[in-house]
């Protein structure tokens, strides 16, 4: 194991990689507003070293995450593509057509079902496959008020998809319960959870064959620098990868986190707490 180093900046390693996979909700923006050092950073490794995958648990397609960019302020030029756990989820739900389906999450969130000849059923005794892509009470909601609900789908033996691995997210100063956390409670009540967004590796199988179009060739994972401030899905996943991992602490661990001399011993710890191992740690991406 690699012990875990402190980074100043991007620049200091941007020569020993040819891409990026980067988080984006907590390293690139915080749902308010973007993080322009993060974004300098990003648009400085394209101009000097190669392409940007902007890479999120995001239950939704491709589009409806850069449609934010512009109210957030990040621009185009930071990132080359962006791969969604949407996106992976969609290829997931393919297997299980028709259904039927039975959804938990938005109304906003049925976007990730666009295109997919599926049936949808509210009744447990019917439905096929469950599909999470948030709590149905954002940004109140709490996973132990499922509890009866869930309890009852595993019941019947049903598969969750979980569209969004993510446990929580930070929107400004709060953190919000996510799909992640309704998965980790489905476990526990004994069902099955199949997960195609980050650490698992759907997801990364669409990256690496996006990045190989735009680089007409293959690009090793050896080579890709994973970035983000989820331990237990963008760290974890990126090294599960063969990739090596950089941890931003300012993310949605930031509470935890100390200045100074003690940021990478409280990295350390956070990291070490779910399991993960990274090779650089940063309190914000910057270049």
């Amino acid at each position: 194991m690699t012990p875990l180093s402190r980074l100043e900046g991007l620049e200091r390693v941007a020569g020993d990689y040819d891409a990026i996979f980067c988080d984006v909700w907590g390293v690139v923006h915080d749902g308010r507003r973007a993080f322009s050092g993060a974004c300098d950073a990003l648009r400085r490794f394209r101009e000097h070293r190669g392409p940007v995958i902007l890479i999120t648990n995001a239950p939704v397609p491709r589009s409806r995450v850069t449609a934010l960019f512009p109210r957030l302020g990040v621009p185009e030029d930071c990132y080359d593509d962006v791969v969604t756990s949407g996106e992976a989820t969609t290829h997931e739900l393919l297997r299980h057509a028709p259904g039927p389906v039975y959804p938990i999450g938005l109304a906003d969130d049925m976007s990730v079902y666009a295109g997919l000849s599926l049936d949808f059923t509210s009744d447990p005794d019917a439905a096929r496959i469950v599909c999470c892509t948030s709590l149905r009470e954002v940004p109140d909601g709490r996973p132990e008020t499922y509890r009866g609900e869930l309890a009852a789908l595993a019941e019947r033996g049903l598969a969750m998809i979980c569209a969004n691995p993510d446990v929580q997210f930070r929107y400004g100063d709060r953190l919000i319960w996510s799909a992640g956390s309704l998965a980790k409670l489905y476990e526990t009540l004994g069902g099955r959870v199949i997960r195609p967004g980050k650490p698992d590796e759907a997801i990364y199988q669409l990256a690496f064959e996006r990045l190989g179009e735009m680089n007409g060739r293959q690009v090793p994972a050896s080579r890709v620098l994973g970035i983000g401030d989820g331990p237990a899905t963008d760290i974890r996943g990126a090294s599960g990868q063969g990739m090596d991992a950089l941890f931003i602490g300012a993310g949605i661990h930031g509470h935890a986190m100390v200045e100074g001399d003690g940021f990478l011993d409280s990295a350390r710890e956070v990291l070490e707490a779910d399991g993960a191992e990274a090779r650089y740690a940063m309190p914000e991406l910057r270049w």
